[in-house]
């Protein structure tokens, strides 16, 4: 039996995302933005509840494509309130369009959404060593940093801990505990970036 991360739990869903997606170093723009978008989703709520509507979600804002996202009016707000395959708060609705808008900002400044998000770790996925999950922290300096920028830039629901859980989920930092299966295996997806390999986005994509 695989030693996982206590998080995930024995739902199929969950353990899935831990196994296949969570930790793993991704550069994708749309990745990046889906992964930004559905965090700020999960505020108030549980990971797995935002999990089972992802899929919902992909087809309500057009696969997180932010051009057409960032495009959206008040008529595509009216028709995400009542889409109950999402989370209907017209706040994050609206944030997730505002979101967009910024992610196009960032691209014309940055190039990629990517490359202005990993500056907060010089590049490199951070490696943790956590012996239990009790260790890990709900938010860092470099989540501060990434907070405090993605507000200055008008964005919405990206806290200092949201934007640290975004940074776990994406890979910016391997936070596997050591006794999980994973933990050896994110760091070495980490070693393949030190040497110039660019890992789009999890396999389960």
């Amino acid at each position: 039996m695989k030693c996982r991360c206590e998080w995930s739990g024995n739902n199929p869903l969950y353990m899935t995302y831990h196994d296949e997606e969570w930790g793993v170093p991704a550069h994708d723009d749309r990745y990046l933005f889906e992964m930004l978008l559905l965090e700020g989703a999960q505020a108030g709520l549980s990971w797995l509840t935002i999990l089972k509507k992802r899929e919902n979600y992909r087809k309500s804002f057009h696969s997180f494509d932010p051009e057409k996202v960032a495009a959206y009016s008040e008529r595509d707000v009216q028709r995400l309130l009542t889409n109950p395959g999402i989370v209907r708060n017209r706040l994050k609705i609206e944030s997730a369009i505002k979101n967009a808008r910024g992610v196009l900002k960032i691209k014309e400044e940055y190039g990629t959404l990517a490359a202005f998000l990993w500056q907060y770790v010089d590049g490199t996925p951070y490696q943790n060593h956590w012996k239990s999950i009790a260790e890990l922290p709900a938010r860092t300096y470099q989540s501060d940093a990434m907070s405090k920028d993605l507000k200055r830039r008008g964005f919405n629901f990206v806290g200092s801990t949201i934007c640290y859980s975004f940074m776990q989920a994406v890979g910016m930092v391997n936070d596997h505990v050591v006794y999980c299966f994973r933990h050896a295996e994110v760091k070495q997806m980490a070693q393949q970036i030190n040497t110039g390999d660019r890992l789009a986005a999890p396999a389960s994509r």
